[in-house]
């Protein structure tokens, strides 16, 4: 099987399985592309990207450049000549110059079953949507946002409970197993790339705070996909007067109700639930503007909400 020089281009924790994938192939890993360090966290202290700290551990080379668009950058790509390009999760669109220099092409992992959620954030979409399946899909980079030719794809139930964080560890661990299957196949000439279907294509934009807001006219069944989806990031929220709480974690129940939704209904005294515009919603974790995250008894033992109470 023929050995491929490659180039990782890659920041997150997403990538860290697909990086220490390839790290354990025949395959030759001539350097790692990852984002600048960057300040993080309340102390806003100096740390580097998972990638970067991964790529240490396997003894890589590493690269951080401010711009993979300087021309320092291009040529030292142009001197390493690898075969292959592969990018995950990287944070920066490499434009026509670089995507050029590959000898056989630049291979990307995305975290959805293509043409479906292109964009930043496939794995938020695809819960806050009600999807049942996902997947990831390995392609062939071109100019476009996530456009290019399909190689292997691979598919995963998400479960009634899967939020963000929990969806997002198995497609990183399934997208390294379809990264090694691709780099194989190519390896011996056994793949043939596939044109997506641009017509089927729907797209994944990078959420917002403001996307996490809930409103009480949708369904309850839209509204605990979108605390799911939203968790851990941005997270869902509502006001109750002028108090953000937002909501980590709620069920939907099979009773119906005739109140306006928002409306706190009467329940037993550790329960909160919620008139949605179809169906009820019954709170099980939520956190004040101020607060911690707790279960929803805890929470109404210092803020009382009692049935008539409106969430907004």
């Amino acid at each position: 099987m023929t050995q491929q020089r490659i180039v990782f281009f890659g920041t997150p924790d997403f990538a860290v399985p697909s990086l220490m994938a390839l790290g354990g192939t025949h395959h030759e890993i001539s350097l790692v592309v990852t984002q600048p360090d960057r300040p993080r966290g309340r102390g806003r202290k100096m740390m580097a990207p998972p990638v970067k700290e991964t790529a240490r551990k396997l003894g890589l080379p590493v690269a951080q450049p401010d711009s993979i668009q300087e021309h320092e950058f291009t040529d030292e790509m142009k001197r390493i000549s690898p075969d292959f390009f592969v990018v995950v999760a990287f944070g920066a669109l490499l434009k026509a110059d670089l995507l050029a220099i590959p000898k056989i092409g630049t291979v990307n992992v995305h975290a959805s079953l293509l043409p479906l959620y292109r964009g930043p954030a496939p794995i938020h979409w695809a819960i806050i949507k009600g999807e049942s399946k996902t997947g990831v899909t390995t392609m062939l980079l071109d100019t476009g946002v996530d456009t290019g030719e399909m190689l292997l794809s691979r598919e995963t139930e998400i479960q009634p409970d899967d939020t963000t964080a929990t969806l997002h560890d198995r497609l990183a661990d399934l997208g390294a197993a379809v990264l090694t299957d691709t780099m194989d196949a190519y390896a011996s000439a056994t793949i043939e790339p596939i044109p997506q279907n641009h017509a089927l294509a729907t797209y994944a934009p990078m959420l917002q705070k403001k996307d996490g807001r809930i409103d009480w006219q949708w369904s309850a069944d839209r509204i605990e996909a979108l605390i799911r989806g939203t968790n851990p990031w941005p997270g869902a929220f509502t006001y109750h007067g002028n108090k953000r709480l937002k909501i980590w974690s709620a069920d939907v129940t099979s009773a119906d109700t005739t109140e306006h939704p928002g409306t706190v209904l009467r329940g037993f005294d550790d329960e909160l639930r919620v008139a949605t515009g179809d169906g009820i919603l019954a709170i099980r974790v939520i956190q004040s503007e101020s607060g911690k995250r707790m279960p929803v008894k805890d929470f109404l033992r210092g803020y009382p909400l009692e049935p008539g109470a409106v969430l907004t």
